[in-house]
């Protein structure tokens, strides 16, 4: 059984469109969804440097877009199930079949635009505490008034609040965790991003929603979600809540999923697949010359 999966914000590096605009058909493709949401994806795919795709306004739409072109390029649809980490559940429901990609393309260019307003408004931050004990990593972010705003599995939590909570945390980690700060602009999936929800669900309720054709597992709770106006109403929702990323590993393998593939920019996803599900095999499409072996994956898990 076959997931294919979407990488979320903090994905993103340089050039990252480099070798998949080498086909002209996938270069026009990007070009156009750069006129149809007016950012030049070409552009911050290609020669934009690491300050200006980290921008959250920025990195969101380019993060979609290079999952959607790769998905494009990979030409699967007999998979049995989708899911995306954060913005990278709307690259899973436009694969999903819930809304096109390019209504996908353009909420995310507005979810990023509002996420960074909001950000701007409130500071805050996120930091990830990798290791220690579940429990007590838990406890410690609740007692400084933080948020586990991504419950990632495999030993990672990211905590999100304010700043000064946050270099609390740093200088007395649970025992056995260590934290690291995280080079984002806000406190995502938390009360700080609220004023970006009511603007992106405005503009959801002017999409039109499908009935799947491939199931999602939602970062809500991780549960397989099969209604297409229930996967955009809980994409909206979670900009102000907390992923539970672990849950939906935990899902993958209830549903006996052999084989993920991450979509480009991959690498983190199956890195916390590896730890926290190493049973489950796990391809990571980083560029257009991982396409043939891509598919040799697929054809093993189909």
């Amino acid at each position: 059984m076959l997931a294919i999966i979407a990488p979320g914000q903090g994905s993103q590096t340089p050039g990252m469109l480099n070798t998949w605009i080498e086909n002209q058909e996938l270069k026009a493709l990007i070009e156009s969804w750069s006129q149809a949401i007016d950012l030049d994806l070409l552009h911050l795919g290609t020669t934009a440097d690491a300050d200006e795709i980290k921008d959250t306004a920025n990195a969101q739409p380019l993060i979609v877009a290079t999952s959607l072109l790769g998905a494009h390029a990979l030409g699967l649809t007999n998979f049995a199930v989708t899911s995306g980490h954060s913005v990278g559940e709307l690259a899973a429901a436009a694969l999903s079949g819930a809304i096109s990609s390019n209504d996908a393309l353009s909420l995310v260019r507005s979810r990023g635009v509002e996420m960074a307003k909001a950000a701007a408004a409130s500071p805050a931050g996120m930091s990830a505490v990798l290791g220690g004990d579940r429990t007590e990593v838990l406890a410690a972010i609740a007692a400084l008034n933080l948020v586990a705003a991504n419950d990632n599995g495999a030993g990672q939590i990211v905590a999100a609040g304010d700043l000064s909570a946050l270099a609390q945390l740093s200088e007395n980690p649970p025992a056995s965790a260590r934290v690291r700060a995280l080079a984002v602009a806000g406190a995502f999936h938390t009360s700080y991003m609220q004023p970006a929800v009511e603007p992106l669900r405005a503009q959801a309720a002017t999409i039109a929603t499908h009935p799947v054709q491939i199931n999602v597992i939602s970062n809500k709770d991780g549960e397989v979600v099969s209604d297409g106006a229930e996967v955009l109403t809980r994409i909206v929702n979670q900009i102000a809540n907390p992923v539970r990323w672990d849950l939906c590993m935990e899902t993958m393998k209830s549903l006996g999923v052999t084989g993920v593939i991450e979509l480009p920019p991959a690498g983190t996803l199956v890195g916390l697949l590896k730890r926290a599900a190493s049973e489950v095999e796990s391809f990571a499409l980083k560029s257009a010359d991982d396409l043939p072996a891509a598919r040799e994956f697929a054809e093993r898990h189909l």
